[in-house]
């Protein structure tokens, strides 16, 4: 059974497109609450602190960079616990590249040098 030209073009040009969906990496990018949810789990599996939130959050030109608030030590009554600061750094994938505790505080304290 001989391909008329226009089958034989249909077969090339699917050849084409599953060829070229093998030979390149997928280009799409985190969206930002990927990155939050993969920047809060790594965080918490490096320190083995829980991640309660996330205060900060922008791109940069080397990826992400992040300031996530940490329970360090859980107390009772809740407001005397201890919460940390962490800027967590992220590549443009997502993945995290380096963190570094800026601050400790008590839960139920103001800081007054903050802005």
């Amino acid at each position: 059974m001989t391909n008329t030209p226009k089958q034989k073009s249909e077969t090339e040009n699917t050849e084409q497109t599953e060829n070229t969906e093998q030979n390149e990496p997928d280009q799409r990018r985190p969206r930002p609450t990927e990155v939050l949810r993969e920047a809060r789990a790594q965080l918490e599996e490096l320190t083995g602190m829980a991640a309660e939130s996330v205060s900060s959050f922008e791109r940069t030109g080397d990826g992400w960079s992040l300031e996530v608030e940490v329970l360090e030590l859980e107390r009772v009554p809740d407001t005397m616990s201890l919460l940390s600061t962490y800027r967590v750094d992220l590549d443009p994938d997502g993945m995290l590249t380096g963190y570094k505790r800026i601050r400790r505080y008590e839960r139920g304290r103001s800081d007054s040098n903050r802005r």
